[in-house]
């Protein structure tokens, strides 16, 4: 491949929606390497998947030359060099705050573990709950002992899943802990200090935008 490793360092100019597109070619890759194959162009990849071919070579040229002229990309190396850049070379550790049926679920699902996301452990403040583990033998600790623990084992990531009224003391602990990246599934906004990044997923938001479709008589499967 010509020069598969010639990548430009990252700058805080990408876009979220940059990064979330490349987080969608490599789901794609992944998908095409598993069916055995080696090469595509990016007008095959873009018919392939439903995706924007002018689009994938500017994401992609951003970061570097990955593409051979005549061959496309070699599937296997340019989801390596996705992996790179999004930091997915090595394992990332978490930690689910709340150990109530979300974070439960969370903690057990089996995908994450797969994509190089590591659930160490949990965190709550219900005493019955404390010592326990999730199904798959993640430990419940107490919150009390967060920044112990989150040195102790590395923790890169937290997942907050509590309710609403306690999502922002457990955000400021969950910095006080050393944490920088921060996954929220709790509603409402959050006040996040600089530095911190955080990403909310609001599933009722999503829910009431699926009823408003539903609600506009939009039957389409769209």
């Amino acid at each position: 491949m010509n020069s598969p490793n010639k990548r430009k360092p990252a700058t805080e100019l990408v876009s979220e929606l940059t990064t979330n597109r490349l987080s969608v070619y490599l789901r794609c890759l992944t998908q095409l390497e598993s069916a055995g194959v080696e090469t595509i162009s990016s007008q095959a990849l873009a018919e392939q998947f439903h995706l924007n071919a002018a689009q994938i070579r500017k994401d992609l040229a951003y970061f570097g030359e990955f593409g051979v002229r005549g061959v496309g990309y070699y599937v296997k190396d340019l989801k390596r060099n996705l992996r790179q850049i999004l930091g997915l070379d090595r394992k990332l550790r978490v930690a689910v705050m709340g150990a109530g049926n979300l974070g439960l679920a969370l903690a057990d699902y089996p995908g994450f573990k797969r994509e190089g996301f590591e659930i160490v452990s949990m965190f709550d403040v219900a005493d019955a709950k404390i010592g326990d583990e999730s199904r798959s033998g993640v430990p419940i600790c107490d919150l009390r002992e967060l920044k112990k623990v989150v040195r102790k084992e590395r923790i890169d990531i937290a997942v907050i899943a509590v309710p609403a009224e306690s999502a922002q003391h457990v955000l400021e602990q969950v910095v006080a802990a050393g944490i920088k990246a921060i996954l929220n599934f709790s509603p409402g906004a959050l006040d996040v200090p600089p530095g911190v990044k955080v990403k909310n997923v609001d599933l009722t938001v999503s829910l009431e935008s699926l009823s408003f479709y539903l609600a506009q008589g939009i039957d389409d499967g769209h």
